[in-house]
């Protein structure tokens, strides 16, 4: 069904108006198995929503909220591999929002897309408690640097809000043993971790790195609410084999060619030991 997409809080810089068919091509996702629509310029969903999603340990009938969903990839991804999971996504820009909620519709997948600002967040997701809820949150880039056509990008990225933000928002939004988890470059790390502890318990890093011998680029952080439990870091994930790119090469290892091609869950290592709590299998 079809959800209006409500706006509020629209900041004047940003795209108000809908994406023509024109600026948009449709990629496929996990193998074909959900098509995205995504703009040709401004910001194009890589790899990182894809392991958000694979990451998120959901079942049937739990509630899922994504903050800054963007178009939706990270929402449709976890929606198409967890069936009958109720998501709601916030995104700022009313043209992604827009968009997000095209590409749950699209791919046939229930789910409510709100256009406002983490500072503001409508009263009907003020007034719920949710079982997860995952962001990407966006890093500083330059306006200057960017063109005026790719000016949505900038904002997506221009990471106005501190990540302590983002956190404290996830938090307060989240059941009483509900699960936060946040994909983010790994030189934020430092104050991604700061602004978890303030707020969470029973905190796990799981580092990404692209290929064995590089340093990680990206990073996942879990956190559960109202949650004790002793601080654990994973053994790395590597997204490639080798030491190096070989043209024309499908180079990712097994476990995430996996995630990307075939829908699969990408759970965080050992996470049984806490979810067993929830009453998990």
């Amino acid at each position: 069904m079809t959800q209006d997409v409500s706006c509020a809080n629209t900041v004047s810089s940003l795209r108000t108006d809908p994406f023509a068919g024109d600026e948009l091509t449709r990629d496929d996702f996990l193998g074909g198995a959900v098509r995205i629509w995504q703009p040709k310029d401004g910001y194009r969903a890589g790899v990182d929503p894809v392991l958000l999603a694979a990451s998120i340990p959901a079942q049937a009938g739990e509630t899922v909220l994504e903050l800054g969903c963007g178009g939706g990839a990270a929402l449709a991804c976890l929606a198409t591999r967890v069936p009958g999971i109720i998501c709601t996504g916030v995104e700022m820009q009313p043209a992604y929002a827009a968009l997000a909620q095209r590409n749950l519709d699209d791919n046939g997948l229930a789910g409510a897309v709100l256009c406002a600002d983490l500072s503001n967040l409508p009263a009907d997701v003020k007034s719920q408690r949710f079982d997860h809820v995952i962001a990407n949150p966006p890093y500083f880039e330059d306006f200057r640097a960017v063109a005026a056509r790719s000016r949505e990008r900038a904002v997506s990225r221009s990471g106005a809000l501190p990540l302590e933000k983002w956190v404290s928002v996830a938090s307060k939004r989240l059941k009483p043993g509900g699960v936060a988890t946040f994909i983010q470059r790994a030189d934020r790390l430092p104050e991604l971790m700061s602004a978890f502890f303030a707020c969470l318990g029973a905190l796990e890093l799981w580092p990404i790195h692209p290929r064995s011998t590089r340093p990680a680029r990206l990073v996942l952080l879990r956190g559960r609410k109202e949650r004790r439990a002793a601080f654990v870091s994973h053994p790395p994930l590597v997204l490639h084999r080798g030491e190096s790119h070989e043209k024309d090469a499908d180079s990712y290892t097994e476990n995430v060619s996996k995630v990307l091609r075939s829908a699969c869950a990408l759970p965080f290592p050992v996470q049984n030991r806490h979810l067993a709590r929830r009453g998990r299998p």
